[in-house]
């Protein structure tokens, strides 16, 4: 006689493939910078120069999703030329950077793709992204986001932002796509 499923673990299930159904139908990811791409230190020097630190396997993992031809966008409440290098580098070429309101230039690039909110992506760590994460489709929290950001998102990261957070949202896309096999095994390929 089989045994079945605990309601938890059924429930956990249903979870998770709503939440991949839902990765399935995303055309736009859009990031926020200090905290996600970055673990949200900020280093200033006494020359004015500001430095930030990037995720080699986060950025792979950007150029993978625009590889396969979804769209990646910043929208970053500081302005940074750290930023604009380190978008150039992955060919993120929508950069919004001073948003104080971080709606208004998501509302740009919902109209300039002709997007739903239910076909965006977004990952924050700090209240000033709860705004946007209500309405994207798929809201991401860093795991070392703020609480009450947390409570904004369907899907928590297990990595910190800056250590690999972007690249598990990235993954999470590419396979809810049936992508991510075809750009795997395209490594091996000569």
């Amino acid at each position: 006689m089989k045994k079945s499923q605990k309601p938890e673990a059924r429930n956990q299930k249903a979870e998770s493939e709503q939440k991949e159904e839902i990765a399935k139908g995303i055309k736009l990811l859009i990031l926020d910078v200090d905290g996600v791409l970055t673990d949200g230190a900020i280093i200033l020097d006494n020359e004015g120069n500001e430095y930030k630190s990037f995720h080699v396997r986060d950025g792979h993992g950007i150029k993978m999703l625009i590889h396969a031809g979804i769209h990646v966008a910043i929208i970053t409440g500081r302005h940074s030329k750290v930023v604009e290098r380190r978008a150039h580098e992955l060919g993120i070429t929508e950069v919004f950077q001073k948003c104080h309101d971080k709606r208004i230039a998501y509302r740009k690039l919902i109209e300039q793709y002709s997007l739903k909110d239910s076909e965006v992506a977004y990952i924050g760590d700090d209240i000033v992204d709860a705004p946007i994460m209500a309405l994207a489709g798929l809201p991401v929290a860093v795991s070392d986001a703020t609480e009450d950001t947390k409570k904004y998102a369907l899907l928590v990261t297990k990595s910190r932002g800056g250590r690999g957070a972007v690249r598990e949202v990235t993954d999470f896309i590419l396979k809810s796509k049936g992508i991510w096999q075809r750009m795997f095994d395209d490594y091996f390929k000569a």
